[in-house]
């Protein structure tokens, strides 16, 4: 109960107690009033203390949130390790960790003499090729006038179809090592060639220096987007049934001071880890250079977005492990006084969201005639429970 509920009921208190002490006495055969468990009733001036406002139902569109934890991942698409093909040494690179690389950037210069023998296999076959194609095309033309035998051109035919092979597969290893074959000719063959970057974003990894060398299968980078992180959560099995894809969620980082971000579930899990958990992918609809991978998030998950019967919160109070609202139940005068009854109703609680909490009321409640106290419904719940200690004796 916060300040003003405290002072409230406190002065509801002190009026009816000098309500009381002020009354006339009456005599004993008069009948005093017994009001029912359920009705509450106060004078113009407690009705003014306790700060009695009336509402009505509305229809709120409210969230049920699912708590999880989770931490800032980069789906495959994003990531990239550069390899160098044929290996090499490392004749030069200008990167650090944190370096910003575009898409097609060059990442760094290798050397090998692999390559320089590679490069001279593709020209000797493609020149081999090219005059293997036109022993091919001639002897076709001399077998259509029976000028040779079906051997001799069988013979041809398998030694252009055979180079042909050769030139294809030797230039797809120049293009695996980023030479382009239709460029190389026989004055700009190379020792070195460039590693290109796949995709534009930032420099996770170096794992290399100048005069290093480095193996086909070793990992020379590792590249980031961050354009398009994930968060990677853990649902818990309890709470699997109520998370689907397309849903909104709401997340925060420790390191970011509390600020919270949105981001859209696209996959959920279909299998249950040991730990009984589950693991739910969302992307991040605002990318921002705070959010970078590894940070950990604490999500909340909004399950439900329905249009319910709510009221502010404040309206529905607890009492005896129930839930209760007050309704204006009717104007009247005692002893030439105005006073006003409240009705105590009780209702079934439901979602609580922005300050709404949706209600479920009783069959045949009147939604549209009946006036809802929506203030001060904790200033009349204390005038009930005090109205034994504050009535006349």
């Amino acid at each position: 109960m916060n300040k003003f509920k405290i002072l409230a009921t406190l002065a509801l208190s002190g009026i009816l107690l000098s309500s009381c002490s002020n009354s006339p006495k009456v005599s004993e055969s008069k009948e005093e009033e017994v009001l029912p468990e359920n009705i509450v009733e106060l004078s113009a001036d407690q009705f003014k203390i306790a700060g009695i406002e009336y509402g009505s139902i509305e229809q709120k569109t409210l969230s049920n949130t699912v708590r999880a934890n989770g931490v800032i991942t980069v789906s495959p698409q994003n990531m990239a390790s550069v390899c160098a093909p044929l290996g090499g040494f490392i004749r030069n690179t200008d990167l650090v960790e944190g370096s910003q690389v575009r898409k097609g950037q060059t990442l760094a210069i290798i050397e090998n003499p692999e390559f320089i023998e590679l490069q001279q296999n593709y020209l000797e076959a493609k020149s081999k090729f090219e005059f293997a194609e036109g022993e091919y095309n001639r002897h076709k033309e001399l077998f259509k006038d029976d000028v040779y035998s079906a051997q001799n051109v069988q013979e041809v035919t398998a030694n252009y179809k055979s180079l042909k092979f050769q030139v294809n597969a030797l230039a797809q290893k120049l293009e695996l090592i980023g030479i382009n074959p239709l460029n190389l000719q026989e004055d700009n063959i190379s020792r070195s060639v460039s590693l290109y970057s796949p995709i534009s974003g930032y420099v996770k990894t170096v794992n290399v220096n100048v005069g290093k060398f480095v193996a086909p299968t070793d990992v020379i980078f590792e590249l980031v987007n961050t354009d398009r992180l994930t968060i990677e959560l853990t649902l818990f099995e309890k709470d699997i049934n109520k998370v689907n894809p397309e849903q909104k969620l709401r997340f925060s980082m420790l390191a970011d001071g509390g600020i919270q971000y949105s981001a859209t579930i696209t996959h959920v899990g279909k299998s249950i880890d040991a730990d009984k958990t589950v693991k739910v992918y969302a992307s991040i609809g605002e990318p921002s250079g705070k959010i970078l991978p590894g940070m950990y998030v604490s999500a909340w998950i909004e399950t439900s977005a329905n249009p319910v019967e709510a009221l502010p919160s404040e309206a529905v109070i607890q009492f005896d492990e129930k839930e209760y609202i007050f309704v204006f139940e009717k104007d009247k005068e005692e002893n030439g006084k105005p006073f006003t009854e409240f009705k105590l109703i009780e209702v079934k609680k439901g979602l609580t969201d922005g300050g709404y909490t949706e209600v479920i009321l009783p069959e045949g409640f009147d939604v549209l005639k009946t006036k809802i106290v929506v203030k001060g419904a904790y200033n009349l719940m204390a005038a009930k429970k005090n109205a034994g200690e504050m009535s006349c004796g």
